[in-house]
């Protein structure tokens, strides 16, 4: 263990909005954003590309490839950013998620295209697990929730833009400017991170470092502060070198294939639900040494917040993708309409986000889980009983809203959890699991739910599997929310 220093506090009044966190902040919430509309707008204008390249049997590869890539760059900036800090990884993260972007945006066949979405998704997966670093190194714990909070909301915005802009550009322009006007905007970002990412080290103390080397404002972390030193001199301590762990990345491309596998299965109408059963053990296999131990038997502490991350994302995106399909097919909806549902979600998503970073230590992180869990349930249960006893639709729409509170008053809490109970040399590395644990539960979740909406020969039925499976998922979460308290 490193020796301790005594924590310092941030300085009275100082906000991510505030020097000295203000470039980073500004800079991180732009990577986060462009990445979270690059993903809204190829889903809209994936069709396109689709239907001008002759690329239908392609379709799912496009979207189910950046997934699976996604877990091997998880894996591999956790490594090297507690190797080496998370300045490296996160340059290198953005330039492969850059580089993606232009060869699916320069691409003359649905090949091009899918092979650019791969390099994409491994940058874009090494890029979020290099941020989550750079917030344990930079920022003072006292604003951990804050700047999840923007993070949510970064993400949360592009959902009521990006689908339209997208639409916008293809159609007055080309589909090829939708992957690289990103690429533009991608450098700016990055730009203004540089400048005051130069000094971060690699050492750190679970949060604590500031960028003015600033500790935690509540000492909760063991370390010194690891950020640098308001005179650029270098941190006074750096963690041991840890060793690179090529067997972590070779288990993460086994959990890549197995999560492909399952966005695969649904095309197999005979070999489907075998392939698909394969790779749920193949994957949760390969999992566990990417995760903390005892994460799949919810041991107390970091192991179930890791959990639980997976199995609210498996409960809420589960039954999300279901909501505008339901309101059309069974209400009439328009599919502008319907998408009215996931936009009031959203809004609720980014103001509950608000709510607990203004909260702060007012609402404690394990009550905040426990509450958000809860209304996730809570609104998939209300999807369920609309659905199997015919309510108005009004009620789905509302109940959604209720989701989208939920799931802003639980992520932003799970991750500072995840910060507060990581030690210097393993922020990468949980950092890595808690997104693994993300793309894995939204990954077997959209898998099981296409096998059970297809095994029904009526509507109505279908959607209620569906539901009743996302509810019992979201249950799981529910029952294990309170072992998140260590």
């Amino acid at each position: 263990m490193h020796e301790s220093a005594p924590p310092r506090p941030a300085p009275s009044g100082t906000g991510i909005l505030q020097r000295p966190y203000l470039l980073v902040t500004v800079g991180a919430c732009a990577l986060v954003f462009l990445a979270a509309f690059e993903s809204l707008a190829v889903t809209t204008v994936m069709p396109v590309v689709s239907r001008e390249l002759g690329g239908a049997g392609l379709y799912a590869l496009a979207f189910a490839g950046p997934l699976a890539t996604g877990v091997i760059g998880m894996v591999g900036a956790g490594n090297w950013s507690d190797r080496r800090g998370p300045v490296g990884p996160l340059f290198a993260s953005v330039a492969v998620f850059a580089l993606g972007l232009l060869v699916a945006g320069t691409a003359g066949t649905m090949w091009a295209v899918v092979a650019g979405r791969l390099v994409q998704g491994l940058g874009g997966g090494a890029m979020t697990v290099a941020l989550y670093v750079v917030v344990a190194r930079v920022y003072p714990a006292v604003l951990h929730p804050k700047i999840f909070a923007a993070f949510s909301a970064a993400w949360v915005i592009p959902s009521l833009v990006g689908p339209f802009a997208a639409g916008l550009v293809a159609q007055l322009a080309s589909w090829h400017w939708v992957f690289l006007g990103v690429v533009v905007l991608v450098l700016p970002a990055l730009a203004m991170l540089f400048p005051a990412l130069r000094g971060v080290r690699s050492g750190n103390a679970n949060g604590n470092g500031s960028a003015d080397g600033n500790g935690s404002a509540d000492g909760t972390a063991e370390g010194n502060d690891g950020g640098p030193d308001p005179a650029g001199a270098p941190a006074p301590w750096a963690p041991a070198r840890l060793p690179w762990a090529p067997a972590r990345l070779a288990w993460a491309a086994l959990a890549a294939l197995a999560v492909l596998g399952l966005n695969l299965s649904s095309g197999l109408p005979v070999a489907g639900p075998l392939l698909a059963g394969a790779a749920v053990v193949i994957a949760l296999l390969a999992v566990r040494p990417l995760v903390p131990r005892g994460t799949l038997t919810a041991r107390r502490g970091l192991p179930s917040v890791i959990l639980i991350r997976g199995l609210v994302a498996a409960g809420f995106f589960g039954a999300e993708v279901y909501l505008p399909y339901l309101l059309v097919e069974r209400y009439a909806f328009s599919p502008t309409f319907a998408g009215l549902t996931l936009t009031g979600g959203a809004l609720a998503w980014a103001a509950a986000s608000a709510v607990q970073s203004r909260l702060g230590g007012r609402l404690g992180s394990p009550v905040a889980v426990r509450i958000g869990s809860v209304m996730v349930l809570l609104a998939i249960g209300l999807a369920l009983v609309t659905t199997a006893l015919g309510w108005p639709a009004a009620v789905v729409i509302a109940g959604w809203v209720l989701a989208g509170g939920g799931m802003g008053l639980a992520y932003p809490r799970l991750s500072v959890m995840t910060l507060a109970l990581s030690t210097p040399d393993t922020e990468g590395f949980n950092s890595s699991a808690m997104s693994i644990s993300d793309s894995l539960g939204g990954a077997l979740a959209l898998a099981a739910t296409g096998i059970v909406f297809t095994a029904f020969t009526t509507t109505a039925a279908s959607f209620t599997g569906v539901f009743v499976l996302t509810a019992v998922i979201a249950a799981a979460g529910v029952a294990i929310a309170p072992r998140v308290a260590h």
